[in-house]
């Protein structure tokens, strides 16, 4: 039995494997590793905590959490590896393979081989998550964490009522799993309240029993509580503000206020639960189908949820993978995070990676279903049954294209021919020249040209920036300024020793301009 299972974790590991390797060669191909803008600045955070002006820990920045960046570093020091942007893949990757295995261990602890392997391929391939774990983006980290935090809760509340020791090392297990993705996604926040609350919920109901659990519990609270300590901690050394990352120009709310216009002063669920549950149903639904199977394999697995509540509770455990639904419900009635998708008003794409979060529970109800009708039905029939509509919903995303690809080719198509065109220009200059430019928004042009970030002066180098700013001719060999940005404003108030030489765009449309400082 041991040896066919370890056969099992082999195989779910070399098929995830090969098909993360494989997605990566053909995205890469394709061009779209860096198609999103969001991807292009993790990499990039990632790296100038090393390589910049002002190098250090705090170029870690704040609102985005510092894990994934601090997981890139040793695969970008490496100069190609970066300007690819290959190297910031491989963490996704390696977590993309271990959540796959997670899953399979999730169900085969409760459910037959059958439901595990039905579990783990809805999962390792949805083209979504493929698409994605090719990238730096961190939604296949965050799944990863979330997965096994899940399996080690599971785990917990199975052996909690036979062997207290065991039970406190699983619950200790999930703390570190909990604490890791706390600092990935703030989705791991809100995780970590339920699951301090589900753990609670089982102690009191082993009463006297439960205390050599105590510890454990106590542990779990400490370690998630310092975790997030810590990051506020961190925010008020650098910023003066613990809270800077939910107040602070760069938050969520910030960028939402600043985008509001008079034709569109709100967004889709907006201070309505009811849209905003509607919104994020819409597009968890279509990370897994398209079209007129948009609904089968989410039903299937709401069906197994219901049952769950109400037939089973040795499977309770595992209802903490719907704990995305509720976290995004409050985030987009009230978090300022808008969702757009294409069906529905304004017509567009934003934020649609965010229905992959509920990918885990689809995946693992769904097993659970196969489990439950193998009771009635043959195996066989089971399984062919679940593998002709898991194949008929994934071609269906292949055949209209995976969501959060499209999303990345509208949002970035643009963009990245900017960078392009700038990166083109930066090049021609002398490889020891210093620039000024506000990597915020495009710091893929510096990428694509390959110039270190210790020659450039930017927006995460105070007070450097704030003196530069006064004084642009002086600071840098060459300035590059995008319209309305600080860079831009900085030439008209002091344009003395300043020669335009390059015009990225049109005369009549300009995108981009670089200056020559005219000091020695």
């Amino acid at each position: 039995m041991e040896a066919a299972l370890r056969r099992d974790y082999a195989l779910v590991t070399a098929i995830s494997a090969v098909i993360s390797i494989g997605a990566l060669i053909f995205y890469w191909h394709q061009g779209a590793v860096l198609l999103y803008g969001d991807a292009v600045a993790h990499i990039n955070i990632a790296r100038r905590v090393f390589d910049s002006r002002t190098p250090g820990l705090f170029q870690l920045g704040t609102v985005w959490l510092p894990l994934p960046h601090l997981l890139n570093i040793p695969f970008i020091i490496n100069d190609r590896m970066w300007q690819t942007g290959l190297g910031a893949s491989l963490p996704s990757m390696i977590a993309y393979i271990a959540g796959t295995g997670g899953v399979f261990r999730l169900v085969r602890g409760l459910a037959s081989r059958s439901a595990a392997w039905m579990g783990a391929l809805i999962y390792a391939l949805n083209p979504n998550l493929i698409y994605m774990q090719a990238t730096a983006m961190t939604e296949s980290l965050y799944l990863a964490l979330f997965i096994w935090a899940a399996v080690y809760f599971s785990e917990f509340v199975r052996e909690a009522w036979q062997d207290a020791a065991q039970g406190r090392k699983l619950l200790e297990r999930c703390a570190m799993a909990v604490s890791a993705a706390m600092l990935v996604r703030y989705d791991g926040w809100f995780l970590a309240g339920i699951m301090t609350l589900g753990a609670l919920a089982v102690l009191l109901r082993l009463g006297h029993v439960a205390s050599p659990l105590r510890h454990a519990l106590i542990n779990f609270i400490l370690l998630t509580g310092l975790t997030g300590g810590l990051f506020l901690a961190y925010n008020h050394s650098v910023y003066g503000n613990a809270l800077e990352f939910v107040n602070g120009p760069y938050s969520a709310h910030a960028i939402q206020e600043r985008s509001k216009t008079a034709s569109m002063p709100s967004y889709p669920g907006e201070k309505s639960p009811r849209d905003a549950t509607l919104q994020f149903l819409k597009i968890a639904r279509q990370n897994v189908a398209s079209g007129r199977l948009e609904y089968f394999l989410f039903v299937a697995a709401l069906v197994a949820l219901l049952s769950t509540l109400y037939f089973s509770r040795q499977h309770l455990p595992w209802t903490v993978l719907w704990a995305p639904l509720p976290f995004y419900v409050l985030c987009i009635a009230w978090g300022s995070v808008p969702i757009y998708q294409p069906e529905w008003w304004p017509f567009s794409y934003y934020n649609v990676r965010y229905g992959l979060e509920l990918l885990p529970a689809i995946a693992v109800f769904c097993a659970l279903g196969c489990a439950f009708l193998a009771n009635f039905f043959p195996t066989r029939m089971v399984v062919a049954a679940a593998s002709v509509l898991l194949a008929a919903s994934y071609f269906s995303v292949w055949l209209h294209g995976p969501i959060c690809l499209r999303e990345a080719v509208v949002n970035g198509k643009e963009r990245v021919a900017l960078e392009q065109e700038l990166a083109t220009e930066l090049k021609k200059l002398p490889s020891s020249a210093t620039l000024m430019m506000d990597c915020g928004a495009h710091s893929g042009a510096i990428q694509d040209a390959g110039i270190p970030f210790r020659r450039v002066l930017r927006e995460s180098n105070p007070p450097l920036w704030e003196i530069a700013l006064t004084q642009p001719a002086k600071s840098a060999d060459y300035v590059i300024a995008f319209p309305h940005d600080d860079v831009a404003l900085a030439v008209r108030l002091f344009p003395e020793g300043l020669r335009l030489v390059a015009t990225i765009g049109t005369p009549s449309q300009p995108k981009a301009f670089i200056y020559r400082s005219l000091h020695p």
